[in-house]
């Protein structure tokens, strides 16, 4: 029996159920929010406080550019560190900003194939950068839902051991890529006229701890900012759970999804306006910050790449 007709309905059905879903839930939290504790909230963080998040979310965005390090020894181009990191980090910012098609995809394209790459290794660049983020998301969920560190409010369908079941899915996921990576005799693959090849192991456990190092960040970053008697390993856990959700209702920057999910599993253990002012920091650290420093960034590699130009074409040609 053929199950594939239902799949093509599905993404769609849960992406039009979270688009009506999250603005009625934000509706319903303006109303009722009180927003003097916001205010207030905002406003008792310290500079001291502010400055270590920023480094935090740099910190962070770092561990992610050193993605395409690894998508260097990969491919085996030979652009220096000094020409990737800046790529990665400005595609990283405009991927939470405008979605991965923007900055992830589009973005990459450009910038790579201005310093000479080819498709075909910008495209390989890009897949592994993918399978890193996404790996080490795996071991990481898995392994803090395995462990039930997260706690969910009664009466949740899924329930606590069905994330459980769900964390050893993941883990089980990872340690086959891994294996795949280590002790597959196939490596390589041609799919739609790309050729795809596995990584060797050691390529593929710098992938797990890389990825898995950027999300343990981001959710330090939310963790600093909230008061200190939360449990990090819980607050880990939601962050982890609305990526998922955020995937699933595939909205730039996740917005407001990260926020529905943040109330609905932390309702009760801390004020509303409290919990949004820490949302509210963490999205103008982790995205907008690095977004003004991105343009800025982007703007400094568009002059250099047309200097270039400029001086090839000036450089007369050999006889």
């Amino acid at each position: 029996m053929n199950t594939r007709p239902w799949r093509k309905w599905l993404k769609p059905a849960l992406t039009l159920f979270f688009l009506l879903l999250i603005p009625a839930l934000l509706y319903m939290m303006a109303r009722n929010l009180d927003w003097n504790e916001v205010k207030q909230s905002l406003h008792a963080y310290s500079p001291g406080t502010l400055t270590l998040g920023l480094v935090l979310a740099l910190c962070s965005y770092g561990v992610f550019s050193a993605y395409d390090l690894v998508g260097r020894a990969y491919t085996g181009h030979h652009l220096p560190a000094r020409q990737v990191l800046p790529v990665a980090f400005v595609c990283y910012a405009f991927n939470l900003n405008f979605t991965t098609w923007v900055g992830g995809v589009a973005l990459r394209y450009r910038l790579y194939k201005r310093l000479g790459l080819d498709t075909a290794t910008v495209t390989r660049i890009i897949t592994l950068g993918i399978i890193t983020n996404w790996v080490g998301y795996m071991a990481l969920a898995g392994a803090v839902f395995a462990m039930r560190l997260v706690k969910l409010p009664e009466g949740w369908v899924l329930g606590v051991t069905g994330l459980q079941l769900i964390g050893f899915l993941l883990i089980a996921l990872a340690a086959g890529y891994l294996y795949a990576c280590g002790f597959a005799k196939k490596r390589t693959w041609t799919w739609r006229d790309h050729e795809v090849e596995l990584p060797t192991l050691r390529l593929a456990l710098i992938q797990v701890g890389l990825g898995a190092t950027n999300w343990a960040l981001m959710a330090a970053l939310i963790f600093w900012l909230l008061p200190r008697e939360l449990f990090y390993p819980s607050i880990l856990g939601i962050l982890l759970i609305s990526c998922m959700a955020g995937v699933i209702a595939h909205i730039p920057a996740g917005l407001g999804v990260l926020e529905a999910v943040f109330l609905a599993l932390l309702h009760g253990q801390l004020g509303q306006g409290t919990l949004v002012a820490a949302l509210l920091g963490y999205r103008t650290l982790y995205f907008l910050i690095p977004l003004l420093l991105a343009v800025a960034t982007y703007l400094v590699l568009e002059n250099r790449a047309k200097a270039m130009r400029e001086h090839g074409k000036a450089t007369p040609s050999k006889p």
